[in-house]
């Protein structure tokens, strides 16, 4: 029996165990989530076979997510002060290149526990906030996370004007990222 709007069923392919959700998308969606679990959601009209086609497409992929996230969790968060102060310090590094746009006021810097993101701006607060895990992550790609949130003072959305403006700053900024998805 096929699981209605919004229900998970409980689905395997490929020796994957994964959830699958009919949602009112228009692509299968793949995600692999903190604890390691997979999650599906496909259209309300997609077949479940498709699902699992989907699935076993990306099979190589999803192992490897599953590791990393895994490898993530067993490392355990930093104490949140010193974590504060180390973004603080590197955000103190970049602050001089947006100093003009922010009035020579430098954004408030917070750390919280975060599951999907590395970091997040928020341009109207002039705040911006790292994930704790960040801190286990390599200096190069704390300094691009840090680069990118800063760069949202620029340019609030992921427009080719705003990866120019990374680009302008951190020319090697594709292979700093690319540190994040490595781990």
């Amino acid at each position: 029996m096929a699981a209605k709007e919004g229900q998970a069923q409980l689905r395997q392919s490929g020796g994957i165990c994964y959830q699958l959700t009919r949602r009112r998308v228009k692509n299968l969606n793949l995600r692999v989530r903190p604890d390691g679990t997979v999650a599906v959601s496909i259209p309300l009209r997609a077949s479940v076979r498709q699902a699992d086609a989907f699935v076993l497409a990306r099979r190589d992929w999803i192992l490897e997510a599953v590791q990393r996230q895994q490898r993530r969790a067993a490392r355990p968060l930093p104490d949140r002060a010193l974590a504060l102060e180390h973004f603080t310090a590197l955000s103190r590094q970049v602050f001089p290149a947006f100093a003009g746009v922010l009035g020579g006021r430098m954004p408030v810097i917070k750390v919280r526990a975060m599951t999907s993101r590395w970091g997040v701006c928020n341009p109207v607060r002039g705040q911006i906030t790292f994930a704790l895990a960040l801190y286990n992550e390599p200096a190069a790609a704390q300094e691009y996370v840090v680069v990118h949130e800063f760069c949202h003072f620029l340019v609030p959305n992921h427009s080719p004007a705003f990866w120019a403006q990374v680009e302008r700053l951190l020319p090697d900024w594709k292979a700093r990222r690319a540190l994040l998805r490595e781990e």
